[in-house]
C-alpha cells in the first residue's frame, strides 16, 4: 500500500505525511499498520489450503516492537537470527512455540537462552553448530528441536549480496551431505530431529528458482523417509520480492507461491513454515526527508536532503532503487537530479540522474518502499541521531521509536580506563 495523493497532499492511510514531518521532524520513517496487516493476511489466506502452515515474520526486515506486535496479534510467528531478535519477538508477544531460530553463527549462550525460552525450532547450519547445540542442550537437561538448513545450490537470480542458496554462499549444509548430517543428528544427545529448512535468497521476482529448490527439497525429504527419518516440518524460507520501480513487472503473489509449494511439497505430510519479511514491510513504509539545498554543479543538479546513507543504506550497499515523491503534488516539467545526503561520503547517494518534479529548499519528499531493511539497518555515522519511526493507523499516528538526543548518543561513550587483568599468562619457559 504505497502512499497516494489526495487533494494534492501525499497521504498514508488517513494521515497527511506533511503533518507527520511537521510534528516529528525529518528524517523520519512512517509505516502503515493497515498495509502490514493486509500483507500478512494475504499469506494466511494463500496458504489456507495447507492449513497447518506457520507464517513466521522474518524479524530482521524490521525489528520495531510495534511492527512485530501488530503481526503477533494476528497470529504470526517469528523467524529470528540472534538472541536480540529472539528477545524482541518474545517481548512483542510472539509465543516461544512459534519462533524459529535461524542464523549461521549461533553462540552457546544464545543457544542456552533459546532453549530455556522453549522455542519451536533451531535451523542448524553446520555440523559444528549441531554438535555445539547438542552439548549445550544436554548440559541443561533440555532437548533442542532442530531442522537442518540445506543449501540446495540453486541460483535465486537476485542481487549477489542477498543470495543465500548457491554452493559458494556461507549458508546451510550442502545438499549432497544432508543425509549424513541427519544420521549424525540422530546419534547426538539433546537433539530431536523435527524438520528440514531452506532459504535461497531475498527479493526474488520469479518463481523459477523456487520451483527448482522445492523440487530438490522434496527429493531430499523422500530420501530421508527411506532412511527412517520422519520430518514433521518443512521450512521453505521467505524471499518474495517487491516492485521497487514503477515499470518493474509485478512480483509473484503469495497465492502463486502457495500453489507451487503445495504442488511440490503438499503431499509429504509435513507442516510448512514460511518466513516473509520484505514483502510484508517494504511497501508499508516511507522515509520522509526535507530538501536542504538544490545545488547546481558543473554537469548536474544535486538535490541535497537531510536523510543520509546512515538512515537508509540500501542504495549505497546494494545500488538499490527507491522511488521519490514530493509530499505536495506538482504539475509542470520535471528536472533531473542526483539525490544525495549530508554524510561525508560520495556513496551517500540515493539516486543518480533521477527525473522528478522540480523542488526547492524546504520542500518535503518521501522515499517509497522503505519499510523493510530501512530503519533496522540505520546507524549513527557522522554522529547523526538515529532516525525515528512512526506508525500510522487510520487517521492517527504515534511515535514507535523516538529520535533520541545528542546527550544520550554521546553519553554512550565513556572515558578510557585500564582494565585490571586477574589471570596473568604463564611466563614462557627459558631456553
Amino acid at each position: 500500500m504505497n502512499p497516494n495523493y489526495k487533494h494534492g497532499a501525499l497521504m498514508m492511510e488517513g494521515v497527511k505525511l506533511s503533518t507527520v514531518a511537521s510534528v516529528i521532524g525529518t528524517p523520519v520513517y512512517c509505516y502503515s499498520r493497515g498495509a502490514i496487516e493486509a500483507a500478512y493476511m494475504r499469506y494466511r489466506q494463500a496458504f489456507s489450503a495447507l492449513p497447518d502452515t506457520l507464517v513466521c515474520y522474518a524479524v530482521k526486515a524490521n525489528t520495531n516492537q510495534a511492527v512485530i506486535g501488530a503481526l503477533a496479534s494476528l497470529g504470526a510467528g517469528a523467524d529470528v537470527v540472534s538472541e536480540g531478535e529472539l528477545r524482541r519477538a518474545l517481548a512483542a508477544g510472539v509465543p516461544a512455540g512459534k519462533i524459529v531460530y535461524s542464523g549461521v553463527a549461533k553462540k552457546r549462550n544464545e543457544m542456552a537462552y533459546a532453549l530455556k525460552a522453549g522455542i519451536y525450532q533451531f535451523n542448524v547450519e553446520s555440523e559444528p553448530e549441531l554438535e555445539a547445540l547438542s552439548d549445550v542442550a544436554a548440559g541443561l537437561g533440555l532437548t533442542a528441536s532442530i531442522a537442518l538448513r540445506v543449501n540446495p545450490d540453486v541460483d535465486a537470480k537476485t542481487h549477489a549480496k542477498i543470495a543465500t542458496g548457491k554452493a559458494e554462499n556461507k549458508f546451510g549444509i550442502p545438499w549432497q551431505r544432508v543425509r549424513d548430517v541427519y544420521r549424525l543428528a540422530g546419534a547426538l544427545p539433546g537433539i530431536r530431529i523435527q524438520g528440514i529448512a531452506m532459504h535461497i535468497g531475498s527479493q526474488l521476482l520469479s518463481l523459477e528458482p523456487y520451483a527448482a529448490a522445492y523440487d530438490r527439497l522434496a527429493h531430499m525429504v523422500v530420501a530421508l523417509q527411506a532412511d527412517g527419518i520422519r520430518l514433521a516440518s518443512i521450512d521453505i524460507g521467505g524471499g518474495l520480492g517487491i516492485a521497487y520501480e514503477d515499470d518493474q513487472p509485478a512480483p509473484p503473489a503469495p497465492a502463486e507461491l502457495a500453489t507451487l509449494a503445495k504442488q511440490h511439497l503438499g503431499h509429504l505430510g509435513s507442516r510448512l513454515i514460511i518466513e516473509p519479511g520484505r514483502s510484508l514491510l517494504g511497501p508499508a513504509g516511507v522515509l520522509l526527508a526535507e530538501v536542504i539545498y538544490v545545488k547546481s554543479g558543473e554537469s548536474r543538479d544535486f538535490m541535497i536532503v537531510d536523510a543520509a546513507m546512515n538512515d537508509l543504506i540500501r542504495p549505497a550497499m546494494y545500488d538499490a532503487y527507491h522511488g521519490v515523491m514530493p509530499l505536495v503534488a506538482r504539475d509542470g516539467p520535471c528536472k533531473v537530479y542526483d539525490i544525495v545526503g549530508p554524510v561525508c561520503e560520495s556513496g551517500d547517494t540515493f539516486a543518480t540522474a533521477r527525473p522528478m518534479p522540480e523542488v526547492t529548499s524546504g520542500d518535503l519528499v518521501a522515499f517509497k518502499d522503505a519499510g523493510a531493511y530501512g530503519a533496522v539497518m540505520a546507524g549513527t555515522y557522522n554522529s547523526r541521531l538515529l532516525v525515528p519511526e512512526v506508525m500510522i493507523d487510520g487517521d492517527q499516528f504515534g511515535v514507535i521509536r523516538p529520535r533520541g538526543s545528542y546527550e544520550a548518543l554521546i553519553g554512550l561513550d565513556t572515558a578510557w580506563q585500564a582494565v585490571a587483568v586477574t589471570d596473568e599468562p604463564e611466563a614462557a619457559p627459558e631456553a
